[in-house]
């Protein structure tokens, strides 16, 4: 029911007027398709810039904090 109403709605727009005008664009449309890419590709090299932050320091190991609520259960000590 719902689908017949969508497309006799759009049935009867169409008919007013044979073709739309489209919205005037302010610059060529490569243009956009160019500053998309470069915006991209700045967030790119942004992202690639984080990736040795790990690699700064020494690792240092968890210490086991009995007053989070999730602590973590799987430190593997000896005798346990």
């Amino acid at each position: 029911m719902l689908l017949q109403q969508i497309t006799t709605s759009i049935a009867a727009q169409g008919g007013e007027s044979g073709h739309e005008e489209l919205a005037p664009l302010w610059a060529e449309p490569w243009v956009f398709g160019v500053v998309i890419f470069a915006i991209l590709v700045v967030l790119m090299f942004v992202t690639l810039s984080y990736t040795n932050l790990g690699n700064r320091h020494e690792p240092v190991d968890e210490h086991s904090d009995p007053h989070r609520q999730h602590p973590n259960k799987h430190q593997h000590k000896p005798g346990h």
